[in-house]
């Protein structure tokens, strides 16, 4: 082979080499405008999150929308437009809208039950108010899975999501119990407490859709109902009426 040969071959070498380096980046241009331009569209730009991650957007989109509208009126189309997700995978996660709804208030209920494990505040009372207040770190914090939780009212709660929702508050009479230091109450007291969280879960809904009362207010304001509550018991029930004793010498 002529040196003459060689020397062209190296020249067709590095111009070959210049073109390929050209293309590539002609074509990472092209795809990074492609980006901006569907960004600039007004179309959520979808990005490549962990598994994990991808989930829990879906599961607080979805708990968004069903915190403000009846399940039945929010479809898999509205959660994938609201977490910048397509369709198939919102069904690839939780395989129907019944699954996420599912899902979705599961992961509400139990970053609720988290929030109300004891703390060993000191006495009843303020072991009751310390766990009021964390009850509403929650309801501030995650409203849409607060509303979602609760919304529709108990007429609505069958099944697996009646088991979800009903969980939460045998959780939150299993902690009064703990607190009060009571092992077996009696149909006065388990009605009087059962009542009581009724009210609490009311008054955080009327919370959130008014915020018309400043919320360490209402927070005490319901630790006077539960006292109150328990002296209209007391006149009613001897165990009750022990208890009562108990919590004023405390």
């Amino acid at each position: 082979m002529s040196d003459q040969t060689i020397e062209a071959r190296k020249r067709y070498g590095l111009i070959a080499a210049r073109l390929t380096r050209i293309r590539s980046d002609t074509l990472r241009s092209v795809a990074a405008t492609a980006k901006d331009e569907k960004a600039a569209d007004g179309r959520p730009v979808r990005r490549r999150l962990s598994v994990d991650r991808r989930r829990e957007e879906l599961i607080a989109a979805a708990l968004e929308l069903f915190s403000r509208h009846d399940a039945e009126d929010v479809s898999i189309d509205d959660v994938a437009t609201a977490a910048g997700a397509s369709r198939a995978l919102v069904y690839h996660y939780f395989g129907g809208k019944q699954e996420l709804y599912v899902a979705a208030l599961r992961s509400a209920a139990e970053e609720l039950e988290a929030r109300l494990r004891p703390h060993d505040e000191g006495r009843p009372l303020d072991e009751l108010a310390a766990g009021l207040a964390r009850y509403f770190d929650f309801v501030e914090e995650h409203a849409a899975g607060f509303a979602a939780l609760l919304r529709g009212g108990p007429a609505n709660r069958t099944g697996e999501i009646g088991e979800i929702v009903d969980g939460v508050r045998r959780r939150m009479f299993h902690l009064i119990m703990i607190q009060m230091q009571v092992a077996d109450p009696g149909p006065v007291l388990r009605i009087t407490l059962r009542s009581w969280i009724a009210s609490v879960e009311t008054a955080g809904l009327d919370w959130l859709e008014n915020r018309d009362l400043e919320r360490g207010r209402l927070e005490r304001v319901l630790v006077d109902q539960m006292i109150a509550l328990l002296g209209v018991a007391a006149t009613h029930d001897p165990q009750v009426a022990e208890l009562v004793q108990t919590l004023a010498l405390e």
